[in-house]
């Protein structure tokens, strides 16, 4: 199988007249109407910076053209990835992180100066209100949004995923409120009711038995998908430490709806790329795409025509990054059978990242 690219990486989500003008890290998904919906987190600064937003952009035109992006998360604490879902006729869920006063002043990239500033007037009592994971939902459409903010046991760059039978799971990394690798550190499965907001328990991933450096790699940043014949199937971040460090992609495999998964197994080389997100093609063909933070920089894709039992590797999507401020693409299906994908990343290395969309096909 090959891919065959349809124009040019268009830019989909800025903020050109404004230093709030730094957005990442997003997800995509087609809504109930039909409306494409893009997610992200905008309005900010830079990489790491308190001012980010979980926004919304829609489009009604396959692609072509985008409202301005919309505010739905936006808590005292840099509100980071940004997931979406749909579930039964009209509900929307909406996904987002964040982290800790000090972890924000550690590692700002620029302007401490004004990030501290507006650290400074953010309390211990709103730290300890709003610090997690979060999400909200629409029940309409996406058109207007709850106030109940929840907050998540796990969390994972493109959220939850809607099952066949209507249930919403949810595959992530166990949340942090200290900013470290946990003593129990984990991917876990979760089932969210979208009428309670509640969280439920399912099972955990097995942890992988590597190390680099003296220390286990680090499992993050998961993104699962069900199959046809009811599998589970999940692509995990895989990262090592330092300089050189191992940056990949392991797979696992549920068959019982969550509650026990497969040991995870490597399909891509140990620097060749990663988050993945997982998208099943209405041709059977099972696509996976990913961030590669090794030069040339940019977006890849990789296609299974046996449900993920082999990969097709190394298909180029976009490799004109300047540097590895790049990747988190999710992808769906146009109404012609040729995909989109949005990412982030940018141009030239003196503009902020921007959200982008690349139109593509898959040529047998």
């Amino acid at each position: 199988m090959k891919i065959e690219k349809i124009g040019c990486p268009k830019i989909i989500m800025d903020n050109p007249d404004s230093k709030h003008n730094y957005f990442a890290w997003p997800s995509v998904a087609r809504l109930q109407n039909g409306k494409i919906a893009v997610v992200s987190s905008g309005f900010r600064c830079q990489h790491v910076c308190p001012f980010g937003k979980a926004v919304i952009a829609y489009s009604e035109d396959e692609g072509e053209t985008y409202t301005r992006p919309a505010v739905v998360i936006d808590t005292p604490l840099d509100d980071r990835d940004a997931g979406i879902a749909t579930f039964g006729d009209k509900g929307v869920m909406i996904t987002s992180f964040n982290n800790t006063r000090h972890f924000q002043r550690g590692n700002s990239c620029a302007d401490k100066a004004y990030s501290n500033a507006y650290l400074d007037t953010v309390t211990d009592e709103e730290e300890q209100t709003y610090l997690g994971a979060t999400y909200r939902f629409s029940r309409d459409g996406g058109t207007t949004w709850e106030r109940e903010l929840y907050i998540s046991p796990v969390t994972s760059p493109h959220g939850p995923t809607l099952l066949k039978n209507g249930k919403l799971l949810w595959v992530g990394r166990t949340f942090s409120k200290d900013d470290s690798k946990q003593a129990d550190d984990h991917i876990a499965a979760y089932e969210i009711d979208p009428v309670s907001g509640e969280a439920r328990y399912l099972g955990r991933i097995p942890a992988i038995d590597r190390e680099e450096r003296g220390k286990p790699v680090l499992m993050c940043e998961p993104h699962a998908i069900e199959l046809p014949n009811g599998d589970l199937l999940c692509h995990i971040r895989v990262q090592g430490w330092g300089p050189g460090r191992i940056f990949t992609i392991y797979q696992t495999v549920s068959k019982d709806g969550g509650y026990t998964w497969s040991e995870p197994e490597q399909v891509l080389g140990d620097h060749d790329g990663s988050p993945a997100h997982l998208f099943l093609h209405s041709s059977g063909v099972l696509v996976s795409t990913y961030g590669v933070r090794k030069g040339p920089y940019g977006i890849h894709v990789m296609l299974s025509r046996d449900l993920g039992k082999t990969w097709d590797i190394e298909h180029v999507l976009w490799n004109e990054a300047p540097n590895d401020d790049v990747g988190y693409p999710c992808t769906i299906e146009l109404k012609d059978g040729s995909l989109l994908t949005v990412f982030y990343g940018h141009f030239r290395e003196e503009e902020p990242c921007m959200i982008m969309q690349q139109k593509w096909r898959i040529v047998e």
